[in-house]
């Protein structure tokens, strides 16, 4: 047996940076020697392994449990799902890029190189990608500040359709007619956008052409009518409008048939984010009501109807129409309006006029006529 507390013993260097250093730390050594510190060095080296081998599985327990309170906590707050999906992709691959750079360390190979390595490889990357990295941000900002959002009808970049999708390099958007477009998210965080979903109620306007020698403060009366008589139409406040909407929505509700819900205690997570919901709305509601007190604005802002006579046109009298309308009825309320115009408007006396052209024949000469 072999006493190895008697032998001189020459460990192998923690951090070996080639074959020919290890066999220089056992050069000149016996038989004896070098089998004793190669078995040291196997044993340090096993031993370093399998300290690698739990930080590995601890890293990982940990890694998934952060995984699942992030998402917990995106859950719960309602976030968008792309959102969510790119901010737990993220955080998964940090961990984990941070979990291999540590079980690196431990084994003993020297991380700076390692890290410097990765940095070059990112720099090399990155100026080969630089417009998919630009996508890559500009997806970064549009899931952040969000101009827009799934199911959002929006107008960029020389198209307009329904948001389908957003990814982290591009928005797909469907088109009316069903068309799928893909738009690189570069472009839309640094370009202009027309988001005709941001607001609830919109603006509706249309041209009446009426011919000359019809009495416009009649047509005017007749279109004025026409308008207060479709209920989706505001009438003069939009605030009573959505008001109006609720009622009829808690009417139906409580006529609907009465559905038995379980008792669901609410957590304490959930009771703390109700709590931090109702103060910030209660604060935002003060903060409008000292903002309009101060610089005398109305309260509620005027939006009833508006008929006026905008243009004398060479072969009709030109009327603008306008209306507020809930965002979502907006195209309803524009065709129903076109056919009540073009099939009520005649009833009460009124034309519509076509193009004309006054032509006047001059006497020709006998002569010059054709025959």
């Amino acid at each position: 047996m072999i006493q190895t507390q008697d032998l001189p013993v020459v460990p192998l260097p923690d951090k070996v940076e080639n074959g020919k250093s290890a066999f220089e730390a056992l050069k000149g050594l016996g038989f004896d020697d070098a089998i004793t510190s190669i078995a040291n060095g196997i044993v340090q080296f096993s031993f370093r392994l399998l300290i690698c081998i739990l930080v590995f599985y601890i890293g990982k327990f940990i890694i998934r449990k952060i995984y699942t309170l992030v998402q917990g906590i995106m859950i719960n707050r309602k976030i968008d799902a792309s959102l969510s999906t790119f901010v737990l992709s993220l955080i998964k691959i940090v961990l984990y890029f941070i979990l291999i750079v540590t079980i690196v360390g431990i084994l003993g190979i020297e991380t700076s190189s390692f890290l410097a390595l990765f940095a070059s490889a990112g720099v090399a990357i990155g100026m080969a990608l630089s417009g998919t990295l630009q996508n890559f941000a500009g997806g970064v900002l549009i899931l952040l500040l969000k101009p827009y959002k799934v199911g959002d009808y929006i107008e960029a970049q020389g198209f307009a359709g329904t948001v389908k999708e957003i990814q982290i390099f591009h928005t797909l958007i469907n088109t009316p007619d069903n068309k799928a477009i893909i738009i690189p998210n570069g472009g839309l965080s640094t370009g202009s956008i027309n988001n005709y979903s941001f607001e609830s109620y919109r603006r509706v306007d249309w041209s009446v052409g009426l011919s000359y020698g019809d009495d416009y403060p009649a047509a005017k009366a007749a279109i004025l009518e026409i308008l207060e008589s479709d209920p989706r139409i505001v009438k003069r406040y939009i605030e009573d409008d959505i008001a109006r909407r609720k009622e009829i929505a808690d009417h139906d509700k409580a006529a609907a048939p009465a559905v038995v819900a379980e008792d669901v205690k609410e957590s304490w997570w959930q009771r703390m984010k109700r709590r931090k919901k109702e103060r910030k709305d209660a604060l935002k509601e003060k903060i409008k009501e000292q903002t309009t007190f101060k610089e005398g604005l109305p309260v509620k802002k005027e939006c009833p109807p508006f008929v006026a006579l905008s243009q004398l046109a060479d072969s009709s009298i030109v009327i603008t129409v306008r209306a507020w309308v809930a965002a979502s009825e907006y195209w309803g309320v524009y065709f129903d309006m076109n056919e009540r115009f073009y099939k009520e408007l005649p009833e009460k006396g009124f034309s519509f006029p076509f193009p004309q052209l006054d032509v006047h024949l001059a006497d020709v000469p006998e002569n010059l006529r054709i025959k």
